[in-house]
């Protein structure tokens, strides 16, 4: 049975949320594709649609919206998603992972990219107020 950590991001206040999601809810994710649009219900968000933007494996390899399927492939990178060049003109041999999402992946990354309601993103995940109490 498919799990992952659902990492939540709302872009108009800049914060990230942490999900864990199993069973049917993480049936919902399986054979998606990174940039694809679901309902955010399976982490909690009823009125909002997310975006899946990215994620890694369960070893850390990031998952690229350049590789078809689920598969691993090395890819020789100048820069982008799997690879930080430290001088100008490096490049490096990456092992990463196709686009679409299977049981082999631990993390998915996503954007609130619509809100039905009027509501905060943070407040419909619980979250928020109840942080803001707790430093006081």
């Amino acid at each position: 049975m498919a799990e992952f950590k659902v990492v939540v991001a709302d872009p108009e206040t800049g914060e990230t949320f942490q999900r864990e999601v199993d069973g049917q809810d993480a049936n919902r994710f399986l054979g998606r594709e990174l940039g694809d649009e679901i309902g955010g219900d399976a982490v909690g968000l009823s009125d909002h649609t997310i975006e899946l933007t990215g994620g890694s494996d369960e070893t850390g390899r990031p998952m690229r919206e350049d590789v078809s399927g689920t598969r691993l492939k090395e890819l020789l990178l100048e820069g982008g998603v799997g690879f930080e060049p430290s001088r100008e003109g490096e490049r490096k041999r990456i092992t990463v992972r196709g686009r679409e999402i299977d049981d082999d992946i631990a993390q998915i990354n996503a954007s609130v990219v619509d809100g039905d309601g009027d509501g905060d993103v943070a407040a419909a995940l619980g979250e928020g107020d109840a942080d803001d109490d707790a430093d006081e």
